[in-house]
């Protein structure tokens, strides 16, 4: 299962440089629902005319040939009239005026396109060549396409948004629960001190599967702009402690250190994810194993002893049994006498609770 934005990567100029995700993202947020801009593309497909839209910036107007000098304030229905000529329209860089129209886009006829397209080319071409944003509209194919630098990325509608999201809210909710039974199992064999690698490699295993269509969820709702409102604030509800307890489940079992270990397992794909040996190497385990000498962090962060103290408390114990249930005088004796009675207290809660 792999589920992804339809956004095609494309060999860009040698002058150019590749979008990167946070820049993408901003291009998002600037066609959302709700936006001016939205509003006079989605006009402009109703007309049943094409369309190119391009933002102007220093490199773009020397490929300008002809059409007509504008210079008016931008407004969506002087952007629809304006589609029912055939050529491009020049927006200004901060997309608040309408600078030219009819304008003829001659970028370099070397440059690769995987459009077919004469306005399709144009504007792919334009966009890497200039490294600004352009926006063909297809009369043929009803569509929206957005192409900045690299990047080419069919719009998709307001409807069909809204059910990939809600389709992506329902898989995470059932991959909640399953992550919150496992890290339940989990809870209950360390506490007990059993051997808990194969439950911890499900924790992880649900824990990224999360992260992951999240992660996708989020490239939605930012097109959603505020029509997604209400699905953002679900997911923040849905994936909250998510990563913070999966990143402890990893920091307690791997070999190395956490960043290089979570760093391998973010970039593992979904099918990849699926299995527990690739999980397995990136805790740099060559295979599963009956012993695994617990580290403990995970459940002793569920008191209020700063990172320093844990640190100092595992040190001592070498095992997470001698960690959490030792006698006060242990525990004294690494923390002093106010943390320890503190900490058992809490160790205690922590205890009766899973």
């Amino acid at each position: 299962m792999e589920i992804k934005k339809e956004v095609q990567e494309t060999i860009l100029p040698q002058n150019n440089k590749k979008a990167t995700e946070e820049e993408f993202y901003n291009i998002l947020k600037t066609i959302a629902p709700g936006t001016n801009l939205r509003t006079a593309l989605d006009g402009a497909l109703k007309t049943g005319k094409g369309a190119l839209v391009a933002i102007e910036n220093e490199l773009l107007l020397p490929l300008i040939d002809g059409g007509f000098r504008i210079n008016a304030k931008f407004t969506p229905q002087r952007l629809i009239e304006l589609t029912k000529m055939d050529g491009a329209i020049i927006l200004s860089k901060d997309m608040k005026r309408i600078n030219y129209s009819n304008v003829l886009l001659t970028p370099n006829s070397k440059i690769k396109s995987v459009e077919t397209g004469t306005r399709h080319k144009a504007a792919e071409r334009t966009a890497k060549q200039t490294g600004t944003l352009v926006i063909a509209i297809s009369e043929r194919k009803n569509e929206i396409t957005l192409y900045y630098k690299n990047i080419r990325c069919p719009i998709i509608g307001t409807g069909e948004l809204l059910i990939k999201a809600n389709e992506n809210i329902q898989m995470l909710e059932k991959q909640r629960e399953l992550f919150d039974n496992n890290i339940e199992k989990l809870n209950h064999l360390e506490l007990r001190n059993y051997q808990s690698l194969n439950q911890a490699l499900s924790v992880i295993q649900k824990g990224r599967i999360i992260q992951k269509i999240s992660s996708d969820l989020k490239k939605y709702l930012i097109e959603l702009g505020k029509e997604g409102t209400l699905i953002k604030s679900r997911l923040k509800e849905i994936t909250s402690d998510v990563e913070k307890e999966t990143d402890f489940v990893i920091k307690d079992y791997t070999k190395l250190d956490l960043k290089k270990s979570k760093m391998m397992i973010e970039s593992l794909t979904f099918d990849e994810i699926s299995e527990k040996e690739n999980i397995l190497q990136a805790l740099a385990y060559e295979k599963p194993v009956l012993q695994v000498p617990l580290k403990g962090w995970r459940i002793l962060s569920k008191t209020s002893l700063l990172e320093a103290d844990i640190a100092s408390i595992i040190k001592e114990a070498e095992t997470i049994g001698k960690a959490i249930h030792s006698n006060h005088e242990f525990y004294k004796r690494i923390l002093g006498d106010e943390k320890a009675g503190i900490f058992k207290e809490e160790i205690n809660r922590v205890k009766l609770n899973s």
